[in-house]
This record gives structure tokens, sequence and C-alpha cells, in this order.
């Protein structure tokens, strides 16, 4: 039988648990697509996944929650073969392979079709960035066009995801980074003010924003939260 490659991990740990195999290819059910991938990004999900410390781990399973490339088959018809895609969650990694593998079978409501002319690379690290922007900004915060939104750590992935994002939505973004270096970063993924994040920056967002922000993302993570 033809195999595939992936990259497992047949036991929890750091990288060096994670190897190349020949896997089975798998076969789309109903409801599924099948994807040749080209190109995958790595996450922070995925690492903890890896070393035992989220979720149930499955071993031999090809790790991964995000992935760009062709459609192999589509039983449904609505994509077809051949057409550049992109897929996150699912359950891959979790329930079925994920995009650490050359050949992959996913939930068509998890795909969509990508008509932008970039790189693989480039692609593969959009998927679950902006899928997370998206779920804050549009799914918690209700975001809408006007409002002020203060993303904190704005020069991260998701971060830069944030600001772009906001600002095609048409909000007023504020982005904060540490680094004085790194405010261009800012400024050209959009942000209409960049503030030196010095450890609290309540003061210089109030003189921006008197009244205060409608809405803020903190990406920074644990160290903030005390």
């Amino acid at each position: 039988m033809q195999t595939i490659r992936a990259v497992i991990a047949k036991a929890p740990g750091g990288p060096e648990v994670l190897e190349i195999a020949q896997i089975e290819p798998p076969t789309a059910a109903e409801g599924e697509v099948e994807v040749r991938v080209r190109a995958f990004g790595l996450n922070k999900a995925e690492s903890y996944y890896r070393s035992g410390n989220y979720g149930t781990f499955v071993p031999g399973q090809a790790l991964g929650i995000e992935a760009v490339g062709e459609v192999i088959r589509d039983p449904s018809g609505r994509f077809a073969v051949g057409q550049r895609v992109a897929t996150a969650m699912g359950g891959m990694m979790f329930s079925r392979h994920g995009g650490y593998a050359e050949h992959i079978a996913v939930k068509a409501s998890n795909v969509i079709a990508i008509h932008a002319d970039l790189p693989v690379a480039r692609l593969a690290a959009l998927p679950e960035a902006y899928l997370t922007v998206w779920g804050a900004l549009d799914k918690n915060l209700e975001i809408a066009k006007g409002p002020s939104l203060l993303v904190r750590g704005a020069t991260s992935s998701v971060g830069l995801a944030a600001v772009a994002y906001a600002k095609a939505r048409g909000l007023t973004v504020i982005g904060t980074t540490r680094s004085e270096a790194r405010k261009e970063v800012v400024r050209g993924a959009g942000a209409d003010h960049v503030v030196i994040d010095d450890g609290s920056v309540h003061a210089q967002v109030r003189e921006i924003v008197p009244e205060g922000v409608h809405a803020a993302v903190e990406v920074i993570g644990a160290p903030l939260a005390r």
C-alpha cells in the first residue's frame, strides 16, 4: 500500500520526540475534503500538545492544527481538484492526522479557498493567527467600525494579525510594543497609534483616547495576568 510521510511523536516530550514516519494516506468521508499539504504553520498549541500539556495525546498521530495546500478530492464537489485551500482546527492533531502530514482528510466546514497570490510559506503562517483574531474580535468583542481597539503585544504574530484585521474593519487601532525599533512594524500593519509599553500603558492610551478604548486584545500572555 502507498504511504505518505508525516511528522509524529510516539510519546509526549520536547522537540526530540518528533520523527518522520510513513503512514497510510487518509480517505475523505462524507463532509470531509482531502488536501495535499504544501506548508504548515507552527504554533504554541502544538508545542503544548506535543509536551503532553494540552488535550489527550495520541501516539503516532501527525501533529499540526493548520495547513495550506491543494484539494486532492472533495466528495461533495464543492472544491475542484487542485484548488488552493487553507484549513485549521476541526480535530486536526487531536482526532485526526494534522498538518504535519503530506496528505490529510479534514472537515469540509474547516476548509476555505485561497485566491491570494502568496508563497505557500507565507500563507501557512496565516490560518491560525487570523482564526484566533476573528474569534476574539468578531465573536467575543463584537467589534464594529469606528470604535477604538488597543492591541497589547502588537508585534507578536497574533498581535500583528489583530492590528491588520481591525484596521481593515474600520477601527481606530492603538498597538503597543516594548521596542522603539519595532514601532514601524506595528504602523506597517495598520496601527493608527503606537505606544511603547513600559509596563503601564494606561496614561499613554488616555492621552490618545481620553475616554478610554472601546475594547482591548492582550496577547502578551501569562506574565501579565497577575
